[in-house]
This record gives C-alpha cells, structure tokens and sequence, in this order.
C-alpha cells in the first residue's frame, strides 16, 4: 500500500542534506507522487527502534547494515562503504588507537563505532577515558573545546567535520579502519513491495551512473574519491529490470 503516508528521516545534529537524502528522493519517486513526506530527527540510539515501532518508514543517514540489526529492520542496497577511524587535533600526538593511552575520546551511543573503539581498546589493555555523546555535533563539540583529545565515528563522517569546522585545519583524521561499515537506507521488515521500490530506484542510479553524480557533489569538495570497493558495489548492484 503506496498511499499511506510514508516517512522520511535525516539526523539533525548536522545539515540535513546527503548523498542518502538523494538516493532516498529517488525511492520517494519511485514510489509514487502523491507520497506524503515528513521528517523525522533521530540519534543512534532511537532509529532502529522508531524504525522498527513504525514510526518511521525510511531511515536516510549514515546507517551501517549489519546482521544484528536486520532481525529488527530490513535493508536497501549499499550506497556507500566505510569505517571506524579516528579525529583529533593535528597537535595531539595521537596517530593510531594506540596513542589514545591515558587520553579521552568522545563516542556516539548506540553506535557500531562505539563498540568498535570500546574492543580495539580492551583487546590493546589501554587506559582509556571515554566520554558517551548523543551525537556527532555533541563528540565534535567536545574536541573542539578540549574536553576530550579524540572523537571517532565513520571516517566520511569525520571529514564532513573537519570541514563543517571553524578551523579545519586544526583537525586530522588518523589511524587505520577499526570497523568495516556498509551504509544502506533502513527500511521496515515484513514490507516486500515498498523495499522492492526502493531496490528498483537505486538499482536505476546504479545503471544510470546517475550514483557517480551524486557521489561528486557531495563528497568531491571535501577530496574523498570512491574507492575500487565501492565501485564494485555499485556495479554488482547494478541490477536489470
């Protein structure tokens, strides 16, 4: 049933404006035209419940696909790969998760960053101090007042910061990935014809190339290149009618 009001969602702790938001247009399309759109803030720690309690319907940030969450929710085709990395102060000394000994870091709640952090620094026995977030405006916040020597989320994310930032160039994002992290708009289980849309819109951007398009807009300007595994995502999702 297309006709029921459908709604869309963006976390609102940065502007809510993606390269997700315009994958989620093109589903909304697909969909039809007389689909009711509303926005819906949320943090990591209320999506998937909003989206599994159904107030939500389709979820349009940077939303990691994983197992654990798909016995509460269902899945689109990826739209971008990441991972875990960390940001901190050019001047900090910190390198590698490493160097966060005796230091502080900031960590969204509800996260698979969180929990990536949390087991890189308990397998390494480091002293760690970590300071619990609701979201990636609060983590950079605390950076950017010294509260904390580190914030760590997905490393897209971490550069959107840097240049959302006062003083970029006081910023770096360090260390090798601690999390491998395939984005993917949520949408509810038990809801075959509307996730069949939305794997029909994105399949066509795929297709199209329309996707590379995207892709440049948003993240052309902060100097992130799609990488090889990215574009063999694409292509593999490439479906035909």
């Amino acid at each position: 049933d297309f006709h029921r009001s459908r709604l869309k969602r963006s976390r609102f702790s940065y502007t809510p404006i993606s390269t997700t938001l315009t994958d989620a247009t093109a589903v909304e399309e697909a969909v039809g035209k007389d689909v009711e759109v509303r926005y819906v803030p949320v943090n990591p720690k209320t999506r998937i419940a909003l989206m599994a309690n159904g107030t939500i319907d389709l979820e349009c940030g940077s939303t990691t696909n994983n197992l654990t969450r798909q016995e509460q929710v269902e899945y689109l085709p990826t739209t971008f790969i990441t991972g875990t990395k960390i940001l901190t102060r050019k001047d900090s000394g910190i390198q590698s998760v490493d160097d966060l000994d005796g230091k502080a870091i900031a960590l969204a709640q509800g996260t698979t960053n969180e929990r990536a952090v949390k087991a890189a620094v308990e397998e390494k026995g480091l002293d760690v101090k970590i300071l619990p977030v609701r979201d990636h405006a609060e983590g950079m916040l605390a950076l950017e007042t010294d509260r904390v020597d580190a914030y760590s989320t997905d490393h897209i994310l971490l550069f959107g910061l840097i240049s959302n930032s006062k003083t970029p160039d006081d910023f770096a994002v360090v260390g090798d990935f601690l999390s491998f992290d395939p984005y993917a708009i949520m949408v509810p289980r038990n809801d075959s014809s509307f996730e069949l849309a939305g794997k029909k819109a994105l399949a066509e951007l795929f297709r199209s190339g329309e996707i590379d398009a995207i892709y440049d807009k948003w993240f052309g300007p902060m100097g992130v290149e799609q990488t090889d595994l990215l574009k063999a995502a694409f292509q593999i999702q490439a479906l035909p009618e």
